[in-house]
């Protein structure tokens, strides 16, 4: 990855778990994390997005950065905010978001 030098790239965690959504809930939780990643996507400085989900339900959202202003850009968006209060009154049973800044970074490929 280009970005790996990059001294002032940031990764944000956001670790969460969801409410036990009914149908129309999950349709309006998708409809919503799709709009927000095609937005996401946009944005300048984003580099990547990855989401993984552990055995027990809790869900892990990663996104890298270029920068920590690039990373407050996003916080600030007004349709992310919108989102982030739909996602606490209706979506997220807990969250919680930490911020950092790679100290070492290392690689393995394996050559086939």
């Amino acid at each position: 990855m280009a970005e790996q030098g990059n001294p002032n790239r940031v990764i944000s965690i956001f670790r969460f778990r969801m409410k036990n959504l009914s149908a129309a809930e999950k349709d309006e939780y998708n409809a919503t994390a799709e709009r927000m990643l095609k937005i996401v996507n946009a944005m300048p400085g984003f580099i990547s997005f990855r989401e993984y989900k552990n055995h027990d339900g809790e869900l892990l959202g990663i996104t890298e950065w270029a920068s920590a202003d690039a990373l407050a850009e996003w916080r600030e968006n007004p349709e992310h905010r919108k989102a982030q209060e739909r996602g606490r009154q209706a979506f997220y049973a807990e969250y919680e978001i930490s911020v950092c800044t790679p100290l070492h970074e290392y690689s393995f490929k394996q050559k086939v």
